[in-house]
């Protein structure tokens, strides 16, 4: 599935969220969640106050018998991954307006000051609005010492026109600067331009026309630029690359390698190196199988010592609500296993069962 028709594939989406859905209580529980309230609620707190103090139930159990009522435990993770996994980005935020107007406080500032580690960073980042996320995760990726080029690149090369533009006015309202500012002024050469032509999002055709004569005269164009000649002409790479449709770029790929004899993704391997070769290697890869190109994402996020974390809950989060199925099962078909069962192998605890709650069950 090429990018350009990933965004309308609704079986795709593994997070629906709740069918009968009431801010109010969810707010409620998230609020008992982090104050160690349990199951008592409100209504019956002064009741609970009266009753005597709870007893061990009695037998083998003993000290760490059932009480015969709640008591605070601290907090209760897993009723907070129940809520917010369950539920839908735009009910979340409707579940935050709800905590504030109940209880005097920011939902994700409370989470962030009772969360911590891998689970916080997860769960903080389901509470954001799609674009807002997105501008996050490339100011992240450019503020402080070094750049986080994949990053950039991977948002960048497979996002719509119209969600480019949303993240760019996300960014701008969020952090008071220019994106495409900010990537210029973090980034150089080549790469700051593809970076800044992708930001353009001059490739959405969903028409489907293709110019046979164009597409050919582009594959002509892109040999000379790399086989055919000592050196390689990036600028015309880039220009083919960032600003034809997916649907031409198919075909002027097909007539590159009848002339040349090789993949376009071969040549661009041996004539590039770097962040320019794997921004160019995006677009392609984003350009036939979108779904192909997360599910690599996520399988070397946790393939090997230690896990990518940043890159795995992105991808997760941001593909939730859109087509994790179906990457999902493109990742089934590449690499014969489950991504339920690399989450399991390869992380633990809350953070876990927050991920295989968004991930939802095995194809």
């Amino acid at each position: 599935m090429a990018w350009w028709k990933a965004w309308i594939e609704q079986e795709g989406v593994t997070v629906k969220g709740s069918h009968h859905f009431n801010p109010d209580p969810d707010a409620e529980t998230l609020y008992k969640a982090m104050k160690g309230i349990g199951g008592v609620s409100p209504g019956l707190g002064r009741q609970a106050a009266a009753l005597p103090p709870p007893q061990p139930a009695s037998g083998p159990l003993g000290a760490v018998g059932v009480l015969t009522r709640c008591t605070p435990a601290g907090t209760n993770e897993q009723a907070i991954t129940d809520v917010l996994t369950r539920r839908s980005n735009m009910q979340r935020q409707q579940i935050a307006k709800s905590f504030k107007a109940q209880f005097g406080k920011d939902l994700t500032e409370t989470l962030k000051s009772e969360l911590s580690g891998k689970f916080e960073r997860l769960i903080v980042a389901l509470m954001y609005p799609p674009y807002r996320y997105e501008a996050k995760e490339l100011h992240d990726a450019m503020k402080g010492l070094g750049t986080k080029e994949g990053v950039i690149i991977e948002i960048l090369a497979s996002r719509t026109k119209n969600q480019l533009r949303e993240i760019m006015k996300a960014y701008e309202e969020d952090y008071g600067s220019s994106l495409e500012e900010d990537i210029q002024a973090d980034t150089s050469g080549y790469l700051e331009r593809i970076l800044v032509c992708l930001l353009q999002g001059s490739r959405d055709d969903v028409s489907g026309f293709v110019d046979s004569g164009l597409a050919l005269q582009d594959a002509q164009d892109l040999y000379a630029a790399g086989e055919k000649i000592r050196g390689t002409d990036e600028m015309k790479f880039i220009t083919i690359l960032c600003t034809r449709s997916a649907t031409h770029l198919m075909r002027a790929f097909e007539e590159y390698e009848k002339i040349a004899n090789k993949s376009i993704e071969d040549s661009i391997k041996s004539e590039t190196h770097g962040s320019l070769e794997e921004a160019m290697l995006t677009v392609v890869k984003c350009t036939r199988n979108l779904h192909s190109y997360f599910a690599e994402r996520l399988y070397y996020a946790l393939k090997g010592a230690g896990t990518r974390d940043g890159t795995l809950i992105r991808n997760i989060v941001s593909r939730s609500e859109i087509d994790l199925n179906l990457i999902k099962c493109q990742f089934k078909k590449m690499y014969g296993k489950t991504l339920s069962s690399m989450i399991v192998g390869d992380t633990s605890g809350d953070y876990k069962n927050a991920l295989l709650s968004l991930v939802g069950s095995d194809p």
